[in-house]
Order: C-alpha cells, then structure tokens, then sequence
C-alpha cells in the first residue's frame, strides 16, 4: 500500500509539473501529448522554455490520419513580462495568457493575402479595439468606437503598423469577459521587441499562418512553456 501511494503521489506531481504521463509516447508529436487540442483538425501551438521567457516557438499542425503533422514554425515572442496562468492574468501587466483558445477571426491593416480562406476585418481609420474595462464592448472591436470607450483605454488598430498588418484575434478572455482579466491579445507581426501581452512572429510567418488556416477545421491556439504549471501538455 506505501508503495502505491507513493506511486499516486508521483504521478499526481508530474501532472502539476506538466510533465507527460506515465507510459506516454515522449517522441509523438506535441499535440498528441496535449490534453485537449479544442476538437479541429488544425492547432497553432505557442511555445516558450519558461514562464519568465520573451521568445519561443510558434508551430502550426494538422490532423492526417489521427496523427498530427507540423504544417510550418516560425521563431515567436510573447510578452515583456512573460507568460501568465491565463485564468489568473490582470490587464495591463505585459503578460501571456496561457491556457487553450479560439481563433474567432483575423484582421489587418494590409489586404487579405491571396489565398486566405479565414473570415477578415480590413482595419479602416475608425478601427478600434476597446480595453475599458467601464465599456459595454469591451475585449471588442469598435468601429467607429463606442461612446462609453475611452480612446486612452483601447488600441487604435491602424496605428499599429507592422504589428497590425495581420492578425488573429485570440479567444482570450472573449466569450464572457472578465473586467480587468485583459483585452486584446491577438497572434500578429512582429514590432521591435517583445509584446505587450500577444504572440507575435515575422510577417511572412504570418501571412503563412493565415494562408493555412481554414475555419471549417476548427483552429485553436495554445499557449504555454516546456513544462511546469503552464506546459502545453496541460491544455
């Protein structure tokens, strides 16, 4: 009896840890050993060694077959602060959300690239997205933006430029906003350095990731590090 509770207590440890399971195959693909990849055929996963980090991994997968293929990857940064439980995140604290989300639709400044099959918002001079937490559109796009939305409290979206070029809006705190959780984290291009809470990668990765995207696949995002309290594997 000692040693089977010891064996509980050490994997009920490795769970915490994010580590795989017992009797996992370590060399499948990283989506395999996920715990829920959000039901499609198609994941974006976002990836830093840990919390603490500003750079990772963003790779993008298909299911073929029952097994999932990396369709590409493209260097990534995430926030200045790094990376957060996203159930835990306050707004305005330059952090990652973790966890496993929606990709609603993407957005951009330049023009859809040939070939994008993913619903898209051209970002016009009246493109706003709202981050007032006293707003009834918050963690929404406003266009023009609303009355009860301070413009001190929410991005202008056209004067991002490289970021905004083309985005993905990430279902972060989306469906039911929490007030003060955060608004706004979006997969987009690259800036100069780290973020203010997004994912972002090169333009050209970006445009990529678009081009392979279909909705009717269900693509999902998952953001996390290695191991520890936010690996992957725990999403």
């Amino acid at each position: 009896m000692r040693l089977r509770a010891a064996a509980l207590a050490s994997a009920a440890a490795l769970s915490v840890l994010g580590a795989a399971p017992a009797g996992a195959d370590a060399a499948a693909p990283l989506p395999a050993r996920m715990a829920d990849t959000g039901g499609g055929s198609q994941l974006v996963t976002a990836e830093a060694a840990r919390p603490d980090a500003t750079r990772g991994t963003v790779t993008w997968w298909d299911l073929r077959g029952g097994r999932w293929v990396a369709a590409g990857s493209a260097p990534a940064r995430f926030g200045a602060k790094g990376l957060v439980e996203g159930g835990a995140r306050k707004q305005g604290t330059n952090t990652t959300p973790t966890g496993l989300y929606g990709l609603p639709y993407a957005f951009g400044i330049a023009q859809r690239p040939v070939g994008t099959g993913y619903p898209y918002r051209a970002v016009t001079p009246d493109s706003w997205w709202c981050q007032d937490n006293r707003s009834r559109s918050y963690n929404r796009w406003s266009q023009p933006r609303a009355a009860d939305c301070r413009a001190a409290e929410s991005e202008h979206l056209s004067a991002y430029d490289p970021q905004y070029a083309h985005a993905l809006v990430i279902g972060f705190n989306y469906d039911r906003p929490v007030r003060g959780r955060g608004a706004g984290i979006f997969l987009h291009v690259n800036g100069r350095g780290a973020t203010a809470g997004c994912v972002s990668v090169a333009r050209d990765a970006m445009r990529r990731i678009l081009r392979w995207a279909e909705p009717e696949r269900r693509p999902h995002i998952a953001i996390g590090t290695t191991s520890g309290r936010t690996a992957l594997t725990r999403y």
